[in-house]
């Protein structure tokens, strides 16, 4: 039966990819049956699961951005290009003196992903979507010297990685989550460059098959820890659970003794974390499962607590029972804890970032920014844009309100990618493009 799935899977791309995929799928495919909006906030509307013999595929294709286009921001908000004919960039970081550090980065590698029928039509899909490039491996630091809001220095931070993505500094150490390590390296204020080798602090899951391959971290505040997010190895456990060691979870690693431990599970694909400004409280953006509906299963983000399981591959929102994995387990059932905010089914929601607005000229008020990079698993289709959610007390307080949209042509075709969001040192909102090659920054009107 899954031999047969497979290549009805296959079949149905081949024709997408043939005849037009907006066109087939607007006559054919499953389709949502809620608003949107259904899937966003501390209680989203969950309808039972739909059984496919073969998944909703409902993808953008990428184009990029044509001569002097730009996204859509917000009315009262502006956006221009910070840096622009970058190489897929993904993630952001910025330095306490201002300087900006994006990852260029793609996935690895991993022969043992592209294996078989379902390996070839996810190959596929991503090469339509832009994710399968040759991967830079490499950070590049942004300098903005005469305060002008757009790069004018450019230099290679550091290169020779294996898929970068997270980054920290401590003090004077730099920290890189690869796609398989933890690695330090010595920085100085102001540096350009890193010169010299770096330390590896820790392994982290890998292997021939690396389904989730971003890992992204954080520092404690206190400086004494780094908290890693490994995202799973499959949609839904189908590749066994051994597959899955070490994996759908945030890691705490103490930096003094070098020791690691699972801080949270149950997360599919954790991928953004922030610390919320008023309690303190980790915070992460989770890619939820999918091939049961456009409906299900919205992505969330929530408050990590020690020890906390949430619910993967098992069941979602709490006890809401995922049928596919087998055995079942019920006493993982019993004790998941439901995400606090859901963003939308298929939104697939990467890029976090906590903001308290600073004065009257600050363009932003309390809360949450999330980058969301777009579905494929949704008919209509989702995300696509940077979301602002207001928080209050620490909590989250409203719906979601569109920063920056426009990343979908008229066509249906994707002319860029939201994904990592962080805020520069004079309060602007940074948003890296990985299919427009461009950081964007918004700002006041």
């Amino acid at each position: 039966m899954r031999v047969l799935r497979n290549i009805l899977i296959l079949i149905v791309v081949a024709v997408v990819v043939t005849v037009g995929g907006a066109v087939y799928l607007a006559r054919y495919a499953e389709q949502a049956t809620l608003p949107e909006a259904a899937g966003y906030g501390p209680h989203p509307t969950l309808p039972p699961p739909t059984k496919q013999i073969i998944p909703t595929i409902h993808f953008a294709k990428a184009t990029s951005w044509k001569a002097g286009a730009k996204p859509v921001p917000a009315p009262g908000l502006a956006v221009d290009a910070f840096a622009e004919h970058l190489a897929h960039p993904r993630w952001l970081y910025v330095l306490p003196n201002g300087d900006v550090l994006v990852a260029e980065t793609a996935g690895p590698v991993n022969p043992d992903d592209t294996k078989g029928i379902r390996g070839a039509v996810a190959w596929l899909l991503e090469k339509l979507v832009g994710a399968q490039v040759p991967s830079p491996n490499r950070i590049t630091l942004l300098r903005d010297t005469n305060g002008r809001g757009r790069a004018n220095v450019k230099s290679v931070f550091v290169s020779g990685l294996t898929s970068p993505f997270g980054m920290a500094l401590i003090g004077n150490d730099f920290y890189v989550a690869d796609t398989d390590a933890v690695l330090r390296f010595s920085y100085h204020d102001g540096d350009t460059h890193l010169a010299g080798a770096p330390t590896k602090i820790v392994d982290l899951p890998a292997g021939p098959i690396n389904h989730h391959w971003t890992k992204n971290l954080i520092a404690s505040a206190d400086g004494t820890k780094l908290y890693v997010s490994v995202g799973s190895n499959s949609n839904a456990g189908e590749n066994g659970m051994a597959a899955e060691e070490g994996r759908a979870a945030i890691w705490e690693i103490d930096l003094k003794s070098g020791t690691h431990r699972v801080f949270a599970g149950g997360l599919r694909n954790p991928v953004g974390m922030a610390w919320e400004p008023t309690s303190g409280q980790l915070w992460t953006a989770v890619n939820e499962r999918d091939e049961i509906g456009s409906d299900l299963v919205p992505d969330y983000m929530t408050s990590v607590k020690d020890g906390g399981f949430y619910g993967w591959p098992f069941s979602y929102y709490g006890s809401h029972v995922d049928a596919r994995p087998q055995p079942p387990r019920p006493d993982l059932v019993a004790k998941a804890i439901a995400p606090d905010y859901a963003l939308g089914a298929h939104t697939a929601s990467l890029g976090l970032a906590f903001h308290r607005k600073a004065g009257a000229e600050d363009a932003f008020g309390d809360g949450a920014f999330i980058g969301q990079h777009g579905s494929w698993n949704r008919n209509p289709q989702a995300g696509y844009r940077v979301i602002f959610v207001p928080f209050a007390n620490g909590t989250p307080s409203g719906g979601p309100r569109t920063v920056l949209g426009g990343f979908l042509s008229s066509a249906g075709e994707a002319q860029g990618r939201p994904v990592g969001v962080a805020f520069d040192s004079k309060g602007a909102l940074l948003v890296a493009d990985d299919v427009g090659n461009v950081i964007w920054r918004v700002t006041k009107r």
